[in-house]
């Protein structure tokens, strides 16, 4: 039996304690994990017992797919705890849904496969930033460039002022995404970045003191259809923010009117009166952790806990925390506890809180005054209550202070509706998930207020749940044209690592090595073909196993720099040397090491050096195509010789003296006038053209000692071959 399995097994008598206390949140939820076997390949899903329940059914699709299709299993009795599925490859990322009907109705999700490849290439983020805020943050936000852009982003930053219109920095970021878009995939909105606000809308009840337009950073993530401000006319809401008229530059739509192109998250310091530092020094706190957790400065315990203190709700809000946790880091290590004192004495990487609330409280779980007193030890966190969903209210929002918080990078306003953050058990960015839950309308269970414009991360959208370090040590030197680079691996369980390289030129990196660089820590790249400023990156490589499946991740990207004053470039040369019709190549290529022939009579070779016999007289064109060890590039090289013209017995004309030193003439000419002439060597180059004019002489006094081919033009056809001395 597999060891975990079995832990397992033990810790369902601490699980069922949990259920035996059943609250909406955990009735709607079926808590998943995952199995996976390589040989051969085989999935596994596990579930909690599920009290209540009578039958289940199965779901798959794959990852990218947009619905589920026909139920993969079918009514298996409602004491079954595992679906087994046979019927998958290595490599394919699965998605699962399982119901169950009965007294509850629950649902659970998760993505898995079975060692995933790396994920190279995760496309542009752009980068828009308030100018004031970030003044002076100069160094914080190149380290953060540096960091995403070593997890595989190309960053393009955006500057704004806080008083720019909506519509304006919207156009700013259309403009940037049109030019790419099918890359174009993430946008991160830092420091006070102007808020749209949009909709008529009233999600946490309260009317009509909150009921009109709400943040809406969903507006500036959606790029193909028209927010319009005409139609909606709500007056009633206690504060000027949320009334909505026609022409207040407040937008109409109260859900995105298409599905959002773009991951979008925000992380926004403003106001936040409650912390002793000011927005500028809070976002450098931000940033500051964010590249810790990143480069594993700090670890967080990859355990959950969820703070439910709205049981009496049949919504079941907590779903949102119960769902994903489970498929994230298996049941066992999701816990029932008091959201601000175990965060504040304990490392959890996921959390999710839920309580009555106002702008800066959630009632039994936290408020602003406790993230700005306790060093909150949660990462990815989720909360829910009244009001403070609408997280752009004057002072002290309890969404955004989290982020000012501890080790807190990401929140979210998660119960209306539910979010989805089980891709992240495989790899995805909490953007990825981010857009998965905003553009949500029937692929998961949502209780309601769906793609609602209300819908924001909190956060940076390009973090990933498990970070890999950056390699030690890391050295590069350039020496003879070429460049060597040394590391010491972060830790002892990589598979190996990712070369990529960027000259000052170029905008983005490229992946160097054609296969994983092996754990001598040691790359040497010969294709270097300009002199210049290059920057190396190197990656590590690992093969995450998580409860959900296994992938291959990806470490922080490590820098080096170096200048390389000389190359060997990639250069096809060759000699040959010729009797009759039998030719010897001599390759004279340089940092080459695969070869492609061309002999030009229909025949080639792949051999360094060869030979090659012709089946009859006449001029060849010869190729030689070189390629270098990395196999980026090529050079090319062209000959021509001439094959079978030699003298020949009875030839109707000749030449004499031969040897000759000075003279040369012609005879039996049979009466014909000699003209054009061109004169060879042997390796069929043409060294001279002229015309006779009708005399029989030809000077080659200035002709170097050698054997030499002489061709007449029409009428005359033979080449004549003579010695010069």
């Amino acid at each position: 039996m597999n060891p975990m399995r079995f832990f397992m097994m033990f810790s369902t008598l601490f699980i069922l304690e949990i259920l035996t206390a059943q609250t909406p949140g955990l009735n709607k939820s079926i808590l998943l994990s995952a199995e996976i076997q390589k040989d051969p390949p085989q999935i596994t899903i596990f579930w909690q017992p599920v009290n209540g329940a009578t039958s289940f059914k199965i779901y798959r699709k794959l990852k990218n797919s947009n619905q589920w299709g026909f139920p993969v299993a079918s009514n298996l009795p409602g004491n079954s705890l595992s679906y087994i599925d046979n019927t998958v490859e290595t490599g394919v990322a699965y998605e699962y849904r399982i119901n169950c009907t009965g007294t509850v109705a629950g649902s659970g999700y998760i993505l898995t496969g079975i060692e995933l490849p790396e994920v190279f290439d995760r496309g542009k983020v752009l980068l828009v930033y308030d100018t004031i805020s970030t003044k002076g943050l100069e160094q914080e936000l190149e380290r953060w460039k540096n960091d995403v852009t070593g997890d595989g982003f190309q960053v393009i930053t955006i500057p704004v002022d806080q008083s720019d219109a909506v519509t304006a920095v919207k156009e700013k970021i259309k403009n940037i995404y049109m030019m790419d878009p099918e890359n174009t995939k993430t946008l991160f909105l830092l420091g006070r970045v102007p808020v749209p606000y949009s909709g008529v809308i009233v999600p946490d009840g309260h009317t009509p003191d909150h009921y009109g337009a709400w943040p809406a950073d969903g507006y500036y993530a959606e790029m193909t259809s028209a927010w319009t401000d005409n139609t909606a006319n709500i007056t009633g809401a206690s504060t000027e923010r949320n009334r909505n008229v026609p022409g207040d530059g407040k937008f109409d739509q109260s859900t995105f009117p298409s599905d959002l192109e773009l991951a979008v998250g925000r992380v926004d310091m403003h106001n936040l009166p409650a912390f002793a530092e000011n927005e500028t020094a809070l976002l450098k706190k931000y940033l500051d952790k964010n590249h810790a957790f990143r480069n594993k400065h700090f670890r967080a315990e990859n355990r959950a806990l969820v703070d439910d203190e709205f049981t009496g709700y049949a919504e079941g809000f907590s779903a949102a925390g119960w769902r994903n946790f489970s498929a994230l880091c298996g049941a066992e290590q999701v816990f029932a506890l008091d959201y601000s004192t175990t965060l504040a004495a304990e490392s959890y990487l996921w959390s999710y809180g839920c309580g009555a609330g106002n702008f800066q409280n959630c009632s039994g779980v936290i408020g602003t005054p406790g993230f700005a007193q306790n060093y909150i030890s949660g990462v990815f966190t989720m909360l829910f209550g009244s009001y403070f969903g609408d997280w752009d209210n004057p002072e002290n929002n309890l969404l955004r202070a989290a982020l000012a918080s501890g080790n807190v990078l990401t929140n979210c306003w998660a119960g209306r509706p539910y979010w989805y953050f089980h891709h992240m058990g495989m790899g995805e960015t909490v953007g990825y998930s981010a857009l998965a839950s905003m553009n949500n309308s029937a692929l998961y269970d949502y209780n309601f207020g769906q793609k609602g414009v209300h819908m924001a991360l909190m956060g940076d959208p390009t973090l990933r749940a498990h970070p890999v370090g950056p390699v030690d040590e890391f050295w590069a030197s350039a020496d003879d044209g070429f460049v060597t680079l040394g590391w010491t691996a972060p830790q002892a369980d990589v598979e190996g690592f990712h070369i990529f390289r960027k000259a000052e030129d170029e905008a983005a990196f490229m992946k160097i090595n054609t296969e994983l660089v092996g754990k001598e820590n040691l790359f040497i790249d010969s294709c270097l073909t300009k002199p210049g400023k290059f920057t190396y990156m190197v990656r590590t490589v690992v093969l995450e196993k998580t409860n959900s499946g296994s992938y291959y991740n990806m470490g922080t990207g490590a820098y080096r720099s170096v200048d390389v004053t000389t190359t060997k470039p990639l250069q096809a040369s060759f000699t040959f040397d010729q009797y009759e019709y039998k030719v010897n190549f001599t390759n004279q290529s340089v940092n080459a090491d695969t070869y492609l022939w061309d002999f030009g009579d229909g025949t080639g070779s792949q051999v360094a050096h060869p030979t090659h016999e012709y089946a009859q007289s006449g001029t060849f064109t010869v190729t030689l195509t070189a390629f270098s060890a990395c196999g980026q590039a090529e050079s090319i090289v062209t000959l021509v010789i001439l094959i079978g013209h030699t003298e020949q017995p009875g030839s109707e004309w000749s030449v004499y003296p031969n040897p000759v030193s000075n003279t040369l003439e012609l005879s039996n000419l049979s009466g014909l006038i000699p003209g054009n002439f061109s004169i060879f060597d042997l390796k069929g180059n043409k060294l001279l053209d002229g015309n006779l004019e009708g005399k029989n002489t030809l000077d080659v006094s200035f002709l170097p000692a050698g054997v030499y081919l002489l061709k007449l033009g029409e009428p005359f056809s033979n080449w004549k071959r003579f010695v010069k001395i």
